[in-house]
């Protein structure tokens, strides 16, 4: 066995193994034979989950996520994976399998079947309720049937055959992939962790061993905790604190927490309703968890329990339990409405307590912060997740965990997914001191191909095409995209139109260009600049208007003459918009021939019969 070095993007420079084979070439993809992994999103991320597995004319999908934009991103609702590749393949896609119903898992689901048409979608039962739930929302629920599945289920293809595997995450049935491909056996672990005393259903421990005896070529498993070391605290444990702080509360108590966690909004509904509290939801996302919950039997509280918002100032503070969304610092989210003072039902009174139960996801700990200033000022007691408190425990496995995994599993070769670039490095680090050889542990990017061949593995030259596309309410074509793009020159560049006058019987320009500026530069101090810019921009149209043009190429004269002289002039690229007015006799006599032409076409249309 050889090694070299080979690769594109964050795993450039890595080393993978390559066997002494005349036949076993790295930089070709044998597309008939070879067993294809990749990803159209969460790699180097948080979010938007997308695996793909392809083998000759077959392709399987695990999870089909969203990501929720940065602050950065304005207007922005969703990021999503580019499709495009799918779509040109869409005959060949064959499953789309969800492993859990979190929305970095099956948030995307609307948008890729307005670009590929599936038959059906196989989902675990509370994320199929989700899902379907979902579909009704965009009037989709005709376009695919949601099949549940459980950890006893076997789906078969003319290549695939996948199994399924029961795991421990912050959401009710949650499975973890099995695929047997012709090349070899690969494990998808989606979001887990383990914990020895679970509110739900446990880990299914024997399986997974039995997985690592009779072997595993690839495992793909969850990176989000790679850098946190240890264990992680059980829910049980999650339970009796809420449960305590429930109890001492004097007033009010208001606590937030993630929607999708419908077995920590169940475990809070459940302290609430032992001490003697009425229950108040809001937030959208957690009402309809909630709805969920109650039909599956998941949340057992029975109706009385429940009350109105119109119902609140109708019962004692010490009797009321508010449980609403907003655990991230989200602006919209109740909990930030509730601190802003413009909530319908709820305002903050003195002696009310918040409880968080939960921790900011990296990127959020600003917002969080900015809602748990507010909600003091206004004179709440908050009180939030700490290891001396112990409100909130991960749904993902932190080191000692994940070690746990790649020791039941125990794959030859070894993909971290579902992180960070930085997440993904140490999660191969730690699979490295379990005793995974470093070249055997596959570092990829988005759209990276990792190829299983005859049991082994290695990333191939060649790549996916993959992107991020930006969805405005409902667009998924990509056209929001451009149009953010357009947004971020404005933000860092601004803006220049040049207004040009012309005489398009003549071929004439009237008066030299004007230029205007928005966010680009400060007029007053930049008169020279601007000057020569509209001398430059008169020279080029002069010349071009010499002999027989159109508007458009007009237009392009302006963009491709300025745009290098600002770039040179001042290192930024603003957008320019150029704007062509034609004198108004000009105008006159255009339309007086556009409807002569018309005139003479209706009559010749006419003579001909």
């Amino acid at each position: 066995m050889t090694e070299t070095r080979y690769g594109s993007g964050p795993a450039k420079g890595l080393r993978y193994s390559q066997i002494s084979d005349p036949d076993f070439n790295v930089n070709t993809i044998d597309h008939e034979n070879d067993t294809l992994v990749y990803a159209l999103g969460g790699l180097g991320e948080i979010g938007k989950n997308m695996y793909c597995y392809e083998h000759n004319d077959e392709i399987i999908i695990v999870d089909c996520g969203v990501k929720f934009p940065e602050d950065d991103l304005l207007g922005v609702d969703y990021v999503i994976p580019d499709y495009s590749y799918l779509v040109k393949k869409h005959d060949q896609v064959k499953a789309l399998i969800i492993t859990h119903g979190h929305e970095d898992h099956i948030g995307g689901i609307p948008f890729f079947l307005q670009s590929v048409h599936i038959k059906e979608i196989y989902a675990p039962r509370f994320a199929k309720a989700l899902i379907e739930k979902k579909l009704e929302e965009h009037r989709q629920s005709r376009s695919c049937k949601v099949i549940e599945i459980n950890s006893d289920s076997r789906i078969k293809t003319k290549y695939f055959s996948v199994g399924f595997f029961d795991t421990v995450h912050s959401i009710p049935d949650s499975l973890g992939v099995l695929i047997n491909t012709p090349n070899g056996r690969i494990v998808e672990t989606g979001d887990f962790k383990f914990d020895l005393t679970p509110v739900g259903t446990n880990s299914d421990y024997q399986k997974m061993a039995f997985m690592g005896q009779t072997g595993v070529t690839l495992l793909m498993s969850d990176s989000t905790n790679s850098s946190v070391p240890g264990f992680s605290i059980s829910e049980r444990k999650v339970a009796i604190a809420i449960n305590e702080q429930m109890r001492k509360t004097p007033g009010r108590l208001l606590v937030s927490t993630f929607a999708s966690n419908v077995l920590r909004l169940n475990q809070i509904l459940e302290a609430a309703v032992a001490c003697g509290r009425k229950v108040a939801v809001f937030g959208r996302s957690m009402e309809n968890v909630c709805e969920i919950g109650r039909a599956m039997g998941v949340i057992r509280i029975p109706d009385s329990s429940f009350i109105t918002g119109n119902e609140l100032n109708t019962l004692p503070p010490n009797k009321i339990c508010i449980v609403c969304t907003g655990s991230q610092g989200e602006p919209m989210a109740a909990l930030s409405r509730i601190a802003n003072g413009t909530h319908k039902f709820i305002k903050i009174l003195p002696g009310d307590t918040v409880l968080f139960s939960s921790n900011p996801i990296p990127g959020n700990g600003v917002s969080v912060g900015g809602v748990i200033n507010q909600l003091t000022r206004v004179g709440a007691n908050v009180v939030t997740n700490s290891p001396l408190t112990s409100f909130h425990t991960t749904g993902h496995a932190p080191q000692e965990e994940q070690k746990l995994m790649l020791n039941l599993i125990k794959p030859k070769f070894f993909m971290p997914n579902h992180g960070e670039y930085k997440m993904l490095v140490q999660h191969s680090a730690t699979a490295q001191e379990t005793g995974i050889p470093k070249e055997n542990c596959l570092i990829c990017s988005n759209g990276d191909i990792v190829v299983l061949r005859n049991e082994t593995c290695f990333i191939a030259n060649e790549r996916v095409q993959t992107d991020a596309i930006y969805v405005d309410g409902n667009d998924a074509s990509g056209l929001s995209t451009s149009v953010i793009k357009d947004r971020k020159i404005l933000a860092e560049n601004g803006l220049v139109a040049v207004i040009v006058t012309i005489d398009s019987r003549y071929n004439k320009i009237l008066c030299r260009p004007s230029i205007v500026s928005r966010g680009f530069v400060f007029i007053r101090d930049s008169q020279t600049l601007l000057k020569e810019a509209e001398l430059l921009v008169y020279d080029a149209l002069k010349k071009k208007m010499a002999q027989r043009t159109t508007f458009g190429e007009l237009k392009n004269c302006i963009r491709s003459s300025l745009e290098p002289f600002l770039f040179q002039k001042t290192n930024r690229n603003p957008i320019v918009i150029p704007v062509i007015l034609n004198q108004k006799a000009a105008i006159a006599e255009i339309m007086a021939k556009t409807a002569a032409h018309r005139k003479a076409a209706l009559q010749k249309d006419k003579e001909n019969g």
